[in-house]
């Protein structure tokens, strides 16, 4: 028996069975927005991948085993995974593939003092531009928020969490804010995603979330300011403690 070992052999391969339909329901997404252009698509699949942990921090994973799931050849693979590792998603290795980025306190400390001011910006703009049928829109997405707690889906509860924010966001009415935000935004999705099974049941967000609804209401777009920063703060300290409790996964071991 040959028992040689190849430069990818103390690599863990890649179960490629769910997140392939994961990938290829998302691609057919891209077809329906009419988008063609093989490294864009490869870099929106792989993010997304990364985003909802279909990829979890630390995975590593081959070059090969990436463009075979998404249906095309290396080079686009690899234009992507350039763009990635400059926004922080990945961690190249020459010659064979990537590292997910792990989630690491510190690098989220950061990002969290970042988009707890933008936020409260977000938050005093939109209670200035906000029409009251958008405002009933937030308050749907409490109710959403209710329902999903009640039965305890906390991964439904937490893209509805996501859409409370970015809707506020939305409704700031400026473009170079929005920007900014979903720059960073995403990897907090992941770090909250990642987290959600070790923190508290998430029903004092949901009290927040209506007393920053009552305030924008009421026209007070200093305390609506000052809320949602005090709101995320919070919520940054639950996951950093959240995350520096949590043991190393598998495959950050292995790394």
């Amino acid at each position: 028996m040959n028992n040689q070992q190849t430069p990818d052999s103390n690599v863990k391969s890649l179960d490629q069975s769910d997140l392939a339909l994961a990938v290829r329901s998302f691609l057919s997404t891209l077809d329906v927005n009419g988008e063609s252009r093989l490294p864009q698509r490869a870099y929106l699949a792989v993010r997304h991948a990364i985003r909802h942990l279909q990829l979890p921090p630390g995975k590593t994973v081959l070059e090969r085993e990436m463009a075979e799931i998404l249906g095309m050849s290396r080079t686009p693979v690899r234009e992507s995974l350039v763009r990635l590792e400059t926004e922080g998603w990945v961690r190249l290795i020459p010659r064979r593939g990537f590292i997910v980025t792990p989630l690491v306190a510190d690098d989220l400390q950061q990002i969290y003092e970042v988009v707890e001011s933008l936020d409260g910006a977000a938050g005093r703009l939109a209670t200035n531009r906000a029409t009251h049928e958008e405002l009933n829109h937030l308050e749907h997405l409490i109710e959403e928020q209710e329902k999903a707690l009640e039965l305890n889906d906390l991964l439904t509860w937490t893209d509805l969490d996501d859409q409370f924010h970015n809707y506020i966001v939305d409704l700031a009415q400026n473009p170079r804010l929005r920007g900014i935000v979903d720059s960073q935004s995403d990897q907090l999705y992941r770090a909250r995603l990642y987290t959600i099974e070790f923190r508290p049941k998430p029903t004092h967000s949901v009290i927040e979330h209506k007393a920053i609804l009552a305030v924008m209401r009421a026209g007070e777009p200093e305390a609506v300011r000052t809320m949602l920063q005090a709101h995320r703060h919070r919520a940054r300290n639950e996951i950093l403690k959240a995350l520096q409790s949590m043991p190393p996964s598998p495959d950050e071991t292995l790394n």
